[in-house]
């Protein structure tokens, strides 16, 4: 018996609408203009992982939060345990972009990393 599953690629912005025809082992996609949507179909079908964006608190800084995201993506099962290390974490100024915040997130392997420059405060 064959399955059918619809989903909106977002590996460009084209947005392709993908059908994903799944028979036993099989997975035909169709509806993509590209490579990347098929790629992303089977990942998705099979894996899901997401990048993951929050806030981090910093002590001392000429602002009270830095923006961090995963330096790469996990998997989605580990997405509230990333993001309640994220809300219990802070960091002292000065913070850069790409300093690590967190070591090894949620054990999935990835850092995550500061996406702002924060300065000390004056």
């Amino acid at each position: 018996m064959s399955d059918v599953k619809g989903l909106t690629c977002i590996g460009c912005p084209m947005g392709c609408q993908l059908t994903v025809n799944i028979d036993g082992e099989n997975m035909t996609v169709s509806g993509n203009t590209c490579k990347r949507g098929e790629d992303y179909a089977r990942k998705e079908l099979t894996h899901p992982t997401r990048i993951v964006t929050g806030i981090v608190n910093v002590e001392g800084g000429d602002l009270a939060v830095v923006s961090v995201k995963t330096a790469a993506d996990i998997p989605k099962e580990s997405i509230f345990a990333c993001l309640d290390e994220i809300r219990k974490s802070s960091v002292k100024a000065p913070v850069k972009i790409g300093d690590v915040i967190i070591e090894n997130v949620a054990d999935t392997g990835v850092n995550v990393i500061a996406t702002k420059n924060i300065n000390l405060a004056i």
